[in-house]
């Protein structure tokens, strides 16, 4: 069962340690889910956190070799929401053209298109690679 603990310091937030696996994307985007309808975000803003937790996940999961990811969601004091997966390689994410008939290689793409903006922020364990979703006037319940 996976745990999810508020931020004792610093910007509202929640975080979770999953494996890294496949199988811990239902359980990421299920936090991305009651936490931001804890905080009154709507449906859209809560479609595109489960869609971007997901695929920020998935590439942890397949580009890495971590044994566990840290989710982290936090509102940030404009109201926007960042969400981000931590691994523990130092290779750094790019968006990349997939081929037509490629059955991957469009994650980025989706965050990058769902976002606001998003990165990466590296340390010496490893990286932390972020979305932002705005959420504007009259996108809160």
């Amino acid at each position: 069962m996976t745990v999810a603990k508020t931020n004792a310091i610093g910007a509202p937030g929640y975080t979770a340690e999953l494996p890294c696996v496949r199988e811990s994307a239902s359980h990421a985007r299920a936090l991305v889910s009651n936490v931001l309808a804890a905080w009154g975000m709507d449906d859209d803003i809560a479609d595109c956190g489960r869609i971007i937790v997901t695929e920020l996940l998935a590439n942890a999961v397949e580009h890495t070799e971590t044994p566990v990811s840290k989710v982290t969601i936090e509102r940030r004091s404009n109201g926007a929401v960042r969400i981000g997966v931590s691994d523990r390689s130092h290779g750094v994410p790019h968006l990349k053209t997939a081929a037509l008939n490629a059955e991957s290689g469009r994650g980025l793409s989706l965050v990058a298109g769902m976002s606001s903006r998003w990165g990466y922020d590296t340390y010496r364990w490893g990286k932390v690679t972020w979305a932002v979703i705005e959420a504007s006037a009259g996108r809160e319940r």
